[in-house]
């Protein structure tokens, strides 16, 4: 806990201040006293996302997959040498464009385009010839970028499978999903066997478009 507070210190805080809020699931290290305390001292609200609630910040449990996928693709690729390359797979992320902003992180951040290797030669910008340290870095960017694709194409085919545009309004009846839990009595039947579904009941409030 020490070193990831002094980790969270010089690379967090260092660049960007005190965050506002944290969301993040529900590991060991995040739930710990000590980082609470931390938190509380910073003036950090946490909160925490469950196995069964992604939704409460769905757009970082979704990068976090897109995130995990890229990962996968370049230590298949780049084998034994990957972790070198961690500051080109930073590098491909930021400059890649986000649906949700309509632009990619780097121009959200810094509000323009980022000035990158792959296209010195297309804006005129500079022409470096026999440099291998960004001929290795144009080439690897690429394969990068290529994974980055591949994962982000996966996981929107995850996410349109189940995905349906519905919105509740007060007054409509709704199921509830009860998750079974082991050695739980529920409705007279332990786990597995009880009812996934309990309802229906009267929509009295609405919290959100979709809770």
């Amino acid at each position: 806990m020490d070193k990831l507070a002094e980790l969270y210190v010089s690379q967090i805080v260092r660049l960007h201040g005190v965050p506002i809020s944290i969301v993040s699931d529900r590991d060991p290290r995040f739930t710990s006293r000590f980082w609470k305390k931390l938190q509380e001292a910073l003036g950090t609200k946490l909160h925490f996302s469950t196995a069964f609630h992604p939704q409460i910040d769905g757009q970082s449990e979704r990068i976090i997959q897109i995130l995990e996928d890229m990962l996968r693709c370049c230590i298949l690729e780049f084998s034994g040498s990957w972790e070198r390359y961690l500051p080109l797979i930073e590098f491909a992320y930021n400059n890649s464009f986000q649906s949700s902003t309509k632009m990619a992180p780097y121009e959200a951040l810094y509000g323009r385009k980022c000035r990158t290797p792959l296209f010195w030669t297309k804006l005129g910008e500079s022409k470096i010839f026999g440099v291998d340290l960004i001929r290795d870095a144009e080439q690897k960017v690429k394969v990068i970028r290529e994974s980055l694709k591949i994962a982000f194409d996966r996981q929107k085919s995850y996410a349109g499978l189940k995905r349906k545009d519905i919105e509740y309004q007060v007054g409509d009846k709704v199921f509830l999903k009860v998750s079974p839990w082991k050695k739980i009595l529920r409705f007279g039947r332990k786990g597995k066997l009880s009812p996934r579904f309990i309802g229906p009941y009267e929509i009295s409030e609405r919290v959100g478009p979709v809770a």
